[in-house]
């Protein structure tokens, strides 16, 4: 689907990407990943026909310059900046709709399952949103559409879990309809989502490697949290997880996102020394058991 050919991106006299050469099918759910100023951004700018290099890149045989709004209409992009758009919200759906020939309500839909209310917003002006706000509205944009091709750039930096939670079921739906490219600059933030993983650094790609697809997008973990004593601190961090506490704060449950389970275990170790015991459960396997218990 997703063609680099000898991809080569000068600014002035610094060679930014030196010789890119990679193929992207449908299904592939590549992580891009690498230190700042690798070439990442670079590279997906080159992609959506944004910048002028040497070398060759197609989509589907297309190129992203000269054939560009068709191109265009095959990908859902999120970007890590929010774009700062005056434009309001539902002139927004409705023109991003327009260029993909899209339906408008499709969109909607998909932010109300994220948990943005863009109708209720529809008069105010994108640049005022929050930035959860924004970001979740730009996810409705690109998902609540036939993309063909999804390029995300952070796309899950600034929501919540359970919009999180959300976000990975939209994924999975699209799985083995589409590609997806997936940049961030930590692979633990996105090692679950993929099946291939690329790194580059200085321009070239230094490694490309396929990983096993064992986790389901839709998984959601059932987990239990004992502390050795109550702990403000931890409290507040867990309370975003939506965990809830029975007993004083000794004792947490609540639920995570399996292809979250990486970014939860990474905030739990900062509070290492709190912990007396951990459990995760398959939440549909402790349903399934309960079902039967209760006959």
């Amino acid at each position: 689907m997703i063609r680099f050919e000898n991809i080569i991106k000068r600014f002035r006299r610094h060679e930014v990407l030196k010789g890119i050469n990679l193929e992207i099918d449908r299904g592939h759910r590549l992580a891009l990943i690498g230190s700042n100023g690798a070439g990442k951004t670079t590279l997906i700018r080159c992609l959506l026909g944004e910048y002028l290099c040497e070398g060759k890149v197609s989509i589907d045989g297309l190129s992203p310059r000269e054939h560009r709004r068709k191109v265009l209409s095959k990908v859902g992009f999120v970007p890590q900046l929010p774009p700062p758009l005056k434009m309001p919200v539902g002139q927004l759906i409705r023109f991003a709709a327009s260029v993909c020939d899209s339906d408008p309500m499709e969109m909607i839909r998909v932010a109300h399952r994220l948990g943005l209310d863009a109708e209720e917003f529809h008069r105010q002006p994108f640049v005022k949103l929050s930035g959860g706000q924004k970001q979740k509205l730009l996810i409705a944009i690109a998902l609540g559409r036939a993309s063909e091709l999804l390029v995300m750039d952070e796309p899950a930096a600034n929501l919540d879990p359970q919009a999180r939670q959300i976000f990975f079921e939209l994924l999975a739906e699209k799985k083995d309809s589409a590609a997806m490219i997936i940049s961030s600059h930590r692979l633990d933030e996105v090692a679950t989502l993929v099946n291939r993983v690329v790194e580059m650094d200085q321009g070239k790609v230094v490694l490309d490697d396929q990983v096993e697809d064992l986790v389901d997008l839709n998984s959601r973990l059932r987990c239990t949290i004992g502390l050795l004593r109550p702990d403000e601190a931890f409290a507040r961090a867990i309370r975003n997880w939506h965990f809830v506490t029975h007993d004083d704060g000794m004792t947490w449950t609540g639920p995570v996102a399996g292809p979250d389970r990486l970014r939860f275990l990474g905030m739990l170790s900062r509070y290492v020394g709190l912990l007396a015991r951990l459990r995760m459960d398959d939440a549909r396997e402790t349903r399934k058991v309960a079902e039967v218990v209760n006959g």
